[in-house]
């Protein structure tokens, strides 16, 4: 299964509403738990089965609770029984896919 999840704090008293370090506390939980993960600028995706998965996002919305007075947690899943290795390939399709049928923009003929 692939889990895409946003976890961040609200009530932080911090003037410029910055969520950076509670996002590093969850970041550091997602990192350590050895599963295949990518974070991005809006997400983080980890890929495993659904106990081990939903562990890891349990602990990281627990390392994030001390910045906050709440916090709000984002989850999206694709549960595709059967297969793994998808964080990466669903990308490597995709990419695929964009590139059939592309003009070489160098190669104008």
């Amino acid at each position: 299964m692939l889990v895409a999840f946003s976890v961040a704090p609200s009530g932080t008293g911090r003037s410029d509403g910055s969520v950076h370090d509670a996002v590093a506390a969850a970041v550091r939980i997602v990192r350590d738990s050895g599963l295949p993960h990518r974070t991005t600028s809006m997400f983080t995706e980890i890929e495993g089965e659904w106990d081990e998965v939903f562990d890891v996002v349990r602990r990281a919305t627990e390392a994030v609770m001390p910045f906050g007075s709440r916090v709000s947690l984002v989850l999206k899943a694709d549960i595709r029984p059967g297969y793994t290795g998808e964080l990466d390939a669903k990308i490597d399709r995709l990419e695929s896919a964009l590139g059939e049928g592309a003009v070489d923009e160098a190669d104008p003929a």
